[in-house]
């Protein structure tokens, strides 16, 4: 007979959502480090449940029928249509069907040279005593990869900037939404302005809806020049209009196209840059890792620029990548719904029920990592993540929506590293206010202030 959630030690629901609101990661951490298995947890009249098992973990991740997506990604259905990361059921199922071939690891491969690149165009622009915020340098770096790799497109910095634009709008919309039922419940309504921008919502939403329109009408010109010339190209578009459907031979509509297109751009190019945002950071905080990079990149590549062929020597490399994540994994959480009542860990599941994992919470968890708030690439010597139970790491997610693009971003993360590493150091300018910006990915919400420093 299954057990009632409500009888398991959860937080108050009253100080619960004010601490929720307040530190949203670290009430998480603390969650995940007081209470053992499944936290419920009260927001509003609604109740969550915290997953702090691994085997729980992986267990909600895997079923993608039962545990589906949560209606907060529905709040940017808008923008990214029905592509990848929000649909659901035997749709989904036919789209990821018709993009894995995109993304088989040969075909990422032939991206390499691409990303080292641009990124030798960026340090091109780079001085030497020069400060640059780097999120931005970074957001805009492995926006031109995606665009070359996906459309075959060198975007020109007003393009670049209207795209660019347009997805930070995206972030800080979804960010708003998300925020506004928080404070409802609270009845602090005039905290969120604070805590996204300081303007109004109806500003907000015009803000949002430019930013669809223009993706509408950067994306659908590409596919119709595309359709009338009859060249899909060698890119990931031109792969994705010739996949054909195994049972009918039905290929991807222009409104599909344009969906999976908004999806990868999103996806594609926030995470690694965000990633190395933080990788950077890191970097400068703990000049002894530093000097370890700057060592292996001394010999395995001793000034050249890197090679696909170059990753698998690039080892201290990959583990400084794996570490960030971990402290500072791109997505902070993933949400799940329960479409039917079940079971987990022996304690009824009513259906509607929405299960919460922490990325964040289970990569600093001190029963999986020594010392889980310092940075050490070293812990990861040894296959360590193959030691790790599964669902404790997981940046990418897990289960059959773990992240179509792992490969792609894993290759540029590295690679990038390596380049800007080798010609650059960069030291954390000070008195500046770092702050985290939770949103579909975790931000610096001012941008990281670095000063740069030619490599000798």
């Amino acid at each position: 007979m299954s057990k009632n959630l409500q009888t398991l030690p959860h937080p108050n629901p009253v100080t619960a959502l004010e601490e929720y609101s307040r530190d949203h990661l670290g009430f998480m951490q603390r969650c995940t480090q007081e209470y053992e298995g499944i936290v419920p947890l009260k927001f509003d009249d609604q109740w969550f449940c915290l997953l702090t098992n691994p085997d729980y973990i992986t267990e909600v991740l895997k079923d993608r029928l039962l545990f589906v997506k949560t209606k907060d990604l529905q709040l940017i259905h808008e923008v990214l249509g029905n592509g990848l990361l929000v649909s659901e059921g035997d749709f989904w199922l036919r789209q990821r069907r018709l993009a894995q071939p995109v993304f088989h690891q040969q075909q990422i491969n032939s991206y390499g040279a691409v990303m080292v690149d641009y990124a030798e165009q960026m340090l091109k622009t780079w001085q030497d005593g020069e400060v640059k915020d780097i999120q931005a340098a970074m957001m805009r770096l492995t926006l031109d990869i995606v665009m070359k790799t996906l459309f075959d497109q060198n975007l020109q910095d007003t393009a670049a900037g209207s795209v660019g634009n347009a997805l930070d709008e995206t972030m800080n919309w979804f960010e708003y939404q998300t925020a506004k039922d928080i404070m409802s419940a609270l009845s602090e309504i005039g905290d969120i302005k604070q805590n996204t921008q300081e303007m109004s919502a109806e500003e907000m939403e015009r803000r949002y809806q430019e930013a669809i329109a223009l993706f509408d009408e950067t994306i659908y010109a590409i596919i119709k020049q595309r359709r009338a010339s009859g060249a899909t190209g060698k890119d990931l578009l031109g792969m994705l209009m010739q996949v054909e459907d195994a049972d009918d031979g039905s290929r991807m509509t222009d409104k599909q196209l344009r969906d999976e297109a908004v999806t990868l751009i999103l996806a594609g190019h926030e995470t690694t840059a965000n990633a190395l945002s933080w990788t950077f950071m890191q970097l400068a905080q703990n000049p002894d890792v530093r000097e370890k990079l700057s060592a292996e990149l001394k010999t395995v590549l001793n000034g050249r620029t890197p090679t696909l062929a170059d990753l698998p020597q690039l080892t201290y490399t990959n583990w400084v990548i794996k570490e960030s994540m971990r402290l500072y994994p791109p997505v902070t959480e993933i949400s799940r719904e329960a479409t039917q009542d079940c079971e987990i860990g022996g304690y009824f599941i009513p259906k509607g029920t929405n299960l919460i994992v922490s990325q964040w919470a289970m990569h600093r968890d001190e029963r999986y990592f020594s010392e889980p708030e310092l940075f050490q690439p070293e812990r990861w010597a040894n296959d360590m993540e193959k030691q790790l139970p599964r669902g404790v790491y997981f940046p990418f997610g897990d289960g059959p929506r773990v992240c179509i693009g792992k490969s792609f971003a894993l290759m540029e993360a590295v690679l990038l590293l390596a380049t800007i590493a080798q010609k650059f150091q960069l030291d954390l300018v000070s008195d500046q206010n770092i702050e985290l910006q939770i949103s579909i990915t975790l931000r610096a919400r001012h941008g990281i202030q670095f000063l740069l420093k030619a490599a000798a």
